[in-house]
This record gives structure tokens, C-alpha cells and sequence, in this order.
């Protein structure tokens, strides 16, 4: 009994096992600068917000360092990329308060449009 109970789950074994086809391709050295600036601009937007500065004037709004980063891991590559533009037209000098704008416009957007809830009047806009 033990070797047909043995040589059933063998045969279930052998037929759960298929080939899966696969496929290569080229990689372009453009989509490669791609990945790797995402991850970059993605660094960037990390370091900036682990200043002493930026995080005190986010307390000081209401909005904790970790919702920020939350919301920055949700963000696409392309917003990314377009909030580190928007943080290096920046004046020198006018950064922190800038990105705390920034930052902030970002917050109540995602709020409108019901992402989060870290403004607890917005309701969102269905």
C-alpha cells in the first residue's frame, strides 16, 4: 500500500513539472541609465529628507517622516523624477522650505484623491 500511495505522488510529482518557456532579450543601455536614475533620484529624495532641518519643519506641519516616506515609495518613477527637477530649481538656500511645500501639495493631492488619509478635513474626492 505504502509503494502505490509512493509511486502516485511520483507520478503527480513528475507531471507538475513543465517546461516554462523563456525568453532573452537585449537590454538598452537607455533603459538601463532608466532604472539606474530612478534609484538615484529615489536615494536623493531619502537623503534629503533625513535632515535635521526638513524633518523638524515636517513635524511642525503635522506630518510625520514616515508618512513621507510611505508616500514617496508609492510615488511612480516619472513623479520622482519630476519632484527631484522641482527640488533642484530650487534657489540655494530655499530648499528646505520649498520641499516642504513641495511636499505638503503632494500630501493634499494624494489626500483629494483618497491615497491617504493625513489630513483628516480633506475628504477625498471620489
Amino acid at each position: 500500500m505504502k509503494q502505490k500511495w509512493i509511486s502516485w505522488m511520483m507520478m503527480f510529482a513528475f507531471l507538475g513539472m513543465t517546461a516554462v518557456p523563456v525568453q532573452a532579450a537585449m537590454v538598452s543601455t537607455e533603459q538601463v541609465i532608466e532604472a539606474h536614475q530612478a534609484q538615484y533620484d529615489r536615494e536623493q529624495l531619502a537623503g534629503l529628507l533625513d535632515r535635521a532641518d526638513v524633518q523638524q519643519k515636517l513635524v511642525s506641519m503635522g506630518v510625520s517622516a514616515d508618512d513621507v516616506q510611505q508616500r514617496i515609495a508609492a510615488m511612480t518613477d516619472a513623479e520622482v523624477a519630476e519632484l527631484n527637477a522641482k527640488i533642484t530649481e530650487l534657489p540655494a538656500g530655499a530648499n528646505a522650505l520649498g520641499i516642504i511645500v513641495l511636499i505638503g501639495v503632494v500630501l493634499v493631492i494624494t489626500d483629494l484623491v483618497g491615497l491617504t488619509d493625513v489630513f483628516p478635513g480633506l475628504s477625498p474626492v471620489y
